[in-house]
C-alpha cells in the first residue's frame, strides 16, 4: 500500500502501518514536537519541513514562543491574537497536509482551550472542583464540554487531568491546577474529568507522574526534590495515578522531578529514570498505554545535557513513547535508530499507533462552535462557595453600624459589589480607583467592612502579585474593623491573611462573573455555600 493511501485510510490499521513504515519513519512516530499558534510564517514553514521530512508522528500546540513557562514568566512581550482559535484551525489543517502520515494534535486544556487560546471557553481551575463534594456528574461534564471544544478545533489528545496531590502550598507551578491534597479526592475527580473527556472521544493523559505536588520548585526552571519515602509515596502521590490507570485513562506523563526513593538516584530526573518509567509505571502499576514526556524543553532536564539528542534517546531508553515538545528531533531519531533494539521502537510505535487508531476511529465534530460555558459554570460557581470562617451576616445588623465596601482589584469592572448595591446602597471603593490613604479616611464612621479580593495572579510567587501596601491595608482593617471577607482567587491567599481576627471569610475562587454573582447572592442571602476547601490553609486550618 502506498503511503499517500495509508493517511487516507481513515482507519490507519497498525498492521499495514508496521509493514509500510521504515525504522525511522517509526522513530519520527515516537517525535512530538511544539507547535505555537503565532508563529511567523517562516517558523510555520521550518515545522512543515520537519514534520514531512522526519514522519513526526504528532504535534502539541502552544500560543506562542513568548508565553512559553521556559520563558522565566514573561520576559518577552507575548502577542495578544483575538483570531487565535480560527488560527490553530488553519495551522493543523497546513500541518496535516505536510504529515506523511496523519499527525496526533496536542494541547493542555486542563480548564479548556483557554489555558492556550485566546476568546475560547475557560471552566474553573482544578482546585475550584477540588471543592466540589459529592458531584462527579459535574466534574464529567467539565470534562466532556472541554472535549466537545477540542473536537471542534481539530485536537485529538488533552493532556490532562492533572493527577498529582497538592501539599505543598509553596508549589509555584501545580497549586491550582490540582484538584487538592485529598489522594480519594483528587482520584475520583481525575477519573470523572477523564471519564468527561473520553465520552467526546478525546484522548487523555494524567500528569505529572509520580507527583509533582508536594515541592517548591518550578520544573520548567529548576529539578524539583521529592525527598520522601518509597513507601509514602506508594501509599499517597501514586494512590490517583493507580486509579486512573484501573480506570481507562489513554497515557500517563512523566514529570521532570528527583525522586531518589523511586529511582535509587540522588540526581536522575524521573522522565530519564528506568526504574520509575519501566519498573514501577509498567510492571509495577501494569499501565499498559501510552508514557509520554513532560515537556523536554524544560529545564529541569534540557539543561542537563549539551550533546543534542542524549535527552531524547535516554529517555525513550527508560520507557516513554511519546517525546513532547523535543527539541533536537533529528539528532535524537538518530541516537533511537542507532543504539535501541529494534524491539524496542517495535513496542513504542504499536503503543502509539493504536492510539491513533482509537484517536482516528472517533468521529469528527460536527459542530465547529465552541460550547457558551456560562450555564455549567453557574454550577460550578453554586457547588463550589466555601465558607472558611464565619456563617452568613445579616445585612440589615451591620448596616446598624456602618457598613461600607471595599474592593481590592486591578479591575474596575467587577460585578460582586454592583449586584449587592441594587439591593442595599452602600459605599463602595476599589483600589483600581481609589489610593489606599484616601480610603483609611472613609472609614472612621464604621465598624463594619465588606471586602472583596482579587488577586492578580494565581500563583504563589510574590504574594499573587498583591501590592505589599494592599495586606498591610486589609491586614490592619482586620484589626480594626469586622471584616467579612469574599476571595476570588487561588484560597491559598488566605495564609497572607490574619485569618484569627477576620469575622468572617469566604472562597469563591474565580474572578468569573457568573461566580461573582454567586458570591453576591450568598451575601445577600439567596444562595448557600456548599463547597469544602480542597487544601489546608497554613496555621488556621483548624478552623477549616
Amino acid at each position: 500500500m502506498a503511503k499517500k493511501e495509508l493517511q487516507m485510510n481513515k482507519f490507519h490499521n497498525y498492521q499495514q502501518a508496521t509493514k509500510v513504515l521504515t525504522i525511522r519513519e517509526k522513530v519520527g512516530q515516537l517525535f512530538m514536537p511544539a507547535a505555537f499558534i503565532n508563529d511567523s510564517e517562516q517558523e510555520i514553514r521550518n515545522l512543515e519541513r520537519l514534520i514531512s521530512e522526519c514522519a513526526v508522528g504528532g504535534i502539541c500546540f502552544f500560543h506562542s514562543r513568548a508565553s512559553a513557562a521556559t520563558n522565566f514568566e514573561g520576559k518577552k512581550k507575548v502577542p495578544y491574537n483575538e483570531n487565535s482559535f480560527e488560527t490553530l484551525k488553519k495551522l493543523i489543517g497546513r500541518y496535516q497536509k505536510n504529515a506523511p502520515f496523519p499527525l496526533l494534535i496536542a494541547i493542555d486544556a486542563e480548564w479548556g482551550l483557554a489555558m492556550r487560546i485566546e476568546n475560547t471557553p475557560q471552566y474553573p481551575y482544578a482546585i475550584t472542583l477540588g471543592a466540589i463534594k459529592g458531584n462527579s456528574g459535574l466534574i464529567f461534564e467539565v470534562g466532556s464540554n472541554i472535549g466537545s471544544d477540542c473536537k471542534a478545533a481539530g485536537i485529538h489528545w488533552n493532556f490532562a487531568p492533572v493527577a498529582d496531590i497538592n501539599n505543598n502550598p509553596d508549589n509555584p507551578v501545580i497549586g491550582y491546577r490540582s484538584f487538592g491534597e485529598n489522594k480519594l479526592e483528587v482520584a475520583e475527580k481525575v477519573v470523572a474529568f477523564t471519564k468527561g473527556l473520553q465520552s467526546t472521544g478525546i484522548l487523555t493523559s494524567v500528569k505529572h507522574f509520580p507527583g509533582h505536588g508536594d515541592t517548591d520548585t518550578d520544573s520548567h526552571l529548576g529539578l524539583p526534590l521529592i525527598n520522601k519515602s518509597r513507601e509514602h509515596l506508594l501509599e499517597n502521590e501514586l494512590e490517583p495515578f493507580r486509579i486512573a490507570i484501573e480506570n481507562g485513562v489513554d497515557a500517563v506523563m512523566v514529570g521532570h522531578l528527583n525522586v531518589p526513593a523511586l529511582s535509587g538516584d540522588q540526581n536522575i530526573p524521573s522522565v530519564i529514570s528506568e526504574k520509575i518509567v519501566r519498573d514501577l509505571l509498567r510492571e509495577e502499576l501494569g499501565f499498559r498505554g501510552v508514557v509520554v514526556t513532560d515537556a523536554l524543553n524544560m529545564h529541569a532536564v534540557s539543561r542537563m545535557f549539551q550533546q543534542k539528542g542524549e535527552l531524547e534517546w535516554l529517555a525513550f531508553d527508560a520507557g516513554n513513547d511519546v517525546l513532547c515538545f523535543a527539541e533536537h528531533i533529528r539528532e535524537g531519531m538518530l541516537k533511537i535508530v542507532n543504539n535501541a533494539s529494534v524491539r524496542q521502537i517495535e513496542e513504542s510505535f504499536e503503543r502509539v499507533w493504536r492510539l491513533k487508531e482509537k484517536a482516528f476511529h472517533t468521529p469528527a465534530s460536527i459542530s465547529k462552535s465552541l460550547i457558551n460555558p456560562d450555564d455549567l459554570n453557574k454550577k460550578l460557581a453554586n457547588a463550589s462557595l466555601t465558607i472558611y470562617k464565619g456563617a452568613p451576616v445579616e445585612i440589615e445588623n451591620l448596616k446598624e453600624r456602618g457598613l461600607i465596601g471595599i474592593e481590592l482589584s486591578e479591575n474596575s469592572d467587577n460585578q460582586f459589589f454592583k449586584i449587592i448595591v441594587k439591593k442595599y446602597p452602600l459605599k463602595v471603593y476599589s483600589t483600581s480607583e481609589s489610593d489606599l490613604e484616601n480610603l483609611k479616611g472613609e472609614m472612621d464612621q464604621t465598624e463594619n467592612v465588606l471586602v472583596a479580593l482579587f488577586p492578580p495572579k494565581a500563583k504563589p510567587q510574590n504574594n499573587f502579585e498583591i501590592p505589599d501596601r494592599e495586606l498591610d491595608f486589609i491586614n490592619k482593617l482586620i484589626n480594626q474593623k469586622n471584616v467579612i471577607l469574599y476571595l476570588f482567587g487561588n484560597p491559598y491567599v488566605l495564609n497572607l491573611i490574619d485569618l484569627e481576627r477576620v469575622k468572617v471569610a469566604v472562597i469563591a475562587y474565580q474572578d468569573f462573573k457568573v461566580f461573582q454573582e454567586n458570591a453576591a447572592g450568598h451575601f445577600l442571602g439567596r444562595v448557600r455555600a456548599k463547597g469544602v476547601l480542597p487544601v489546608s490553609i497554613g496555621k488556621w486550618s483548624d478552623l477549616n
